[in-house]
């Protein structure tokens, strides 16, 4: 029986400028100046992340989605909404 093949993300550290995650090999840091919709959320809700596809991160408990890309090159994604 074949079922839906997911990747594991890893937050490694929590940090008051923000958070780090390993995805396979690469570990990426996701600053609350340029993430800002996890700078009040809870270490239990920044740490249940999901990676269900390669450029595709989701915390169900916050309701974020993101691209990959956008965590790589923040500048290449300027728009930021209001948290």
């Amino acid at each position: 029986m074949h079922g839906t093949t997911t990747s594991v993300a890893e937050v490694t550290n929590i940090s008051r400028h923000g958070f780090w995650i390993l995805m396979g090999d690469e570990e990426l840091l996701l600053s609350y100046e340029q993430f800002p919709w996890f700078r009040q959320a809870t270490v239990e809700q920044i740490v249940n992340v999901e990676w269900p596809a390669p450029d595709h991160l989701y915390w169900p408990s916050l309701d974020i989605d993101l691209s990959v890309s956008s965590i790589r090159r923040p500048e290449d994604f300027p728009l930021v909404s209001c948290a």
